[in-house]
């Protein structure tokens, strides 16, 4: 080789060397950062080196209020696109915070729910955003905030129809982007958790027109694959196995991926016999037309609300010297699950293991689950005595007492009528935050809970002649608001629930739905009449006269379960009934299978002086891992914002948001500038104080 050629080609390598190898990783285009929803950017001007000195470059207040904000932001040419907590679209100038334009669905009335991000298509000139808030899809001219009026009915799109329900009798929303194929968005949808759930469709709707292009049935009907494994008719009746966490697009291969969520109800299953395919799976599709390539169940019938909670995560791998293009997914239960992304095949082997069954009538549990062999979890799967929390020796009492009744044989112990310890809970190991994955490694870094629950199923008469306005109560809504309608995490109190609302408007709430809360189609009039009658006066609670056509045939269902709902299994200060990390910050190597490291995410303040070690607390909201070294990180109740190195787990910087950063964090360049923002909404799960601000970061 000529010297002269030497120095071209190492000229070149230079180049290459000083530039990200992916230059779609170096935007923040797309909801988590690209199609395959891995959070991780090339950039690296912001680094391990110099992130202390990252300073606030711009603060934008949406001035409304709701639940949270979640939204991770995505940048186009220069104009970030953001929702508020009143569910408001807004574009911002990227670089300053200066608001462009505000677009409100609700036109200044309430707004109810959350919403994690939106969606980008372009033509040309023609530039929409694609987001959805309540039962309503929208396409928004991306330029000037304006409905595209010839796209749906008049510029929006009602999920609710086409899922074989009355659409005024079910519930329906997006909390979730969907993702573009050329000119196809393809999304999913949340549904009611409850009896009378809407079934939950993965459809594609035309970008131009608002058009169903195709749907998939996560229910199959008649002469679909998996239809054998239901009862007759099943997709007629059963609700639920929905997309609520997003989508995966591997766009050379036109495969779109997904995780699906459990049936409904979730925590009794008497009535949908079986594995309940599709539910709890991971799915690949063809893009274009919506046909199945390969599945994988991942929790069979689920008992336990352990739905696959973040989309999947396309992963480039490396082993035994083969390179190949793999789909991931994180659990609740703490276990990963990596396939061949054309085949399906797993990666590593998966073991059917036995698991404890149901000893509630009725109610026929899966004798097995599917445990990865690697990577190990990465969270605790089993509570054992050693796991019993001594922060303080009262604590330890207390817990120890409680635990004396209760079912506790490790992970999937089905709910029992005395309560069953169910651990990791509800809130996970994964949550819908999902994971970072950094493309240079083959290191995925994932947030995690480690905080059990106490979960019991009440044997409730709802036969003609013997329901009541409690029993239906407790049947329908006590999952939310508990058994004793003191509320519980995110789901408020109904105790004086007269002194703000009176029967008719509690009626109508229970009856149409509002926000988080679905639609009761599958109560009659007469049983809803009952529920607000009893709401209204607990001590006046009497048997509902029910006729044979108010209720279902007696012969076919005389009694239903109350749940005891999401609260958390909490010591006698209300801290998790369990040794701490209670949240916690995780490493692993998708290429071996193994932990690399572990450390807490986030600490209690008052716990920290009284000279316990950062606990962790739970946390919702993503990592991002950048190209610079780091791993960004908001989620803890602690409402901070922190910096990691992504080599050690060693905190490198932290600083307190304005109000909890509940959201994955964003990174772009503008003007050769490097940016790092987050939503500091506060509020939803983690119940700590609202805000109503994006927070953008950059070095002086």
């Amino acid at each position: 080789m000529s010297a002269k050629l030497f120095i071209l080609f190492f000229f070149c390598g230079y180049l290459l060397s000083c530039h990200p190898r992916d230059k779609g990783s170096s935007t923040w285009k797309l909801y988590r950062g690209n199609a395959q929803s891995n959070a991780y950017s090339a950039l690296d001007q912001i680094n391990a080196a110099n992130v202390q000195q990252l300073r606030i470059a711009w603060e934008y207040h949406t001035r409304d209020s709701g639940i949270s904000i979640q939204c991770n932001p995505i940048i186009v040419n220069g104009v970030m696109y953001v929702t508020s907590p009143a569910l408001k679209l807004i574009a911002l100038k990227a670089g300053s915070g200066e608001m462009l334009w505000t677009f409100d669905p609700f036109k200044g009335e309430k707004a109810d729910g959350v919403n994690r991000g939106v969606a980008y298509w372009e033509d040309g000139s023609d530039q929409r955003i694609l987001f959805s808030a309540g039962y309503k899809l929208y396409a928004v001219d991306a330029r000037s905030g304006q409905v595209i009026s010839n796209f749906g009915q008049s510029g929006t799109v009602d999920l609710r129809e086409g899922l074989d329900r009355r659409p005024d009798e079910i519930t329906v929303d997006a909390t979730s982007p969907g993702i573009i194929f050329g000119d196809l968005l393809i999304m999913g949808s949340r549904v009611s958790e409850g009896e009378g759930a809407a079934p939950g469709y993965v459809r594609a709707y035309n970008v131009r027109s608002g058009k169903e292009a195709w749907v998939f049935h996560t229910i199959p009907r008649p002469g679909e694959y998996g239809y054998d494994g239901w009862e007759k008719d099943a997709w007629k009746n059963i609700g639920g196995a929905n997309t609520w966490s997003g989508l995966s697009l591997d766009e050379d291969r036109g495969m779109v991926f997904f995780a699906t969520g459990s049936c409904s109800p979730d925590f009794y299953g008497g009535d949908r016999k079986g594995q309940n395919l599709f539910a709890n799976s991971v799915i690949a599709l063809n893009a274009k037309d919506g046909k199945r390539i390969w599945h994988y169940q991942i929790i069979h019938h689920d008992l336990w609300d352990y739905d696959p909670p973040m989309p999947p995560n396309l992963v480039t791998l490396h082993q035994n010297g083969r390179r190949i293009d793999a789909v991931m997914e994180a659990t609740k239960t703490g276990n990963i699950f990596v396939f061949d992304r054309e085949t399906g095949k797993s990666l590593f082997e998966i073991k059917e293991q036995k698991v404890p069954q149901s000893d509630i009538k009725g109610e026929q549990s899966w004798p097995t689950q599917p445990f990865p062999v690697k990577p190990a979890p990465f969270v605790r799967q089993k509570y054992t005595d050693a796991d019993i929390s001594d922060i303080s020796p009262e604590a330890n009492a207390y817990i120890k007492d409680r635990l004396k009744n209760v079912r506790n044989e490790g992970i999937f112990t089905p709910s029992s009528d005395q309560g069953s310890i169910v651990f990791p809970g509800f809130r996970g190991g994964a949550e819908w935050n999902g994971g970072s994955f950094d493309i240079e490694t083959g290191i995925i870094y994932i947030n995690a809970n480690e905080i059990p629950n106490i979960s019991s199923l009440k044997k409730v008469d709802l036969t003609a002649g013997k329901g009541s306005g409690k029993s239906f109560f407790q049947v329908s809504c006590a999952t939310c608001h508990g058994i004793d309608r003191m509320g519980q995490a995110n789901f408020p109190s109904l105790v004086n629930i007269d002194k703000k609302m009176n029967q008719l408007q509690i009626m109508e709430q229970i009856r149409k739905g509002k926000g988080l809360m679905p639609a009761f189609s599958n109560l009659t009039d007469v049983q809803i009449s009952a529920i607000s009658a009893y709401l209204m006066d607990p001590g006046k609670e009497k048997e509902v006269k029910q006729t044979r056509q108010a209720t279902q045939d007696p012969a076919d269902i005389k009694y239903s379960y109350a749940h005891s709902g999401y609260g958390q299994f909490l010591d006698q200060e209300g801290y998790p009934a369990v040794k701490p990390p209670w949240g916690t910050l995780n490493a692993i190597d998708l290429n071996t299978g193994e932990l690399l490291w572990k450390v807490p995410l986030g600490e209690y303040a008052a716990l920290t002086k009284r000279g316990i070690p950062p606990t962790g607390t739970q946390n919702f909201g993503g990592t991002i891992v950048t190209a610079g070294g780091l791993i960004f990180v908001g989620a803890s109740k602690d409402e901070k914002f922190r910096a990691f190195d992504k080599r050690t787990g060693k905190i490198l910087w932290e600083t307190r948001l304005p109000a909890g950063g509940y959201a994955t964090p964003c990174t772009y360049e503008i003007a050769g500038k490097q940016y790092v923002v987050i939503a500091a909404g506060g509020g939803g799960k983690n119940d700590t104080k609202k805000g109503d601000s994006y927070v953008a970061f950059a070095l002086p």
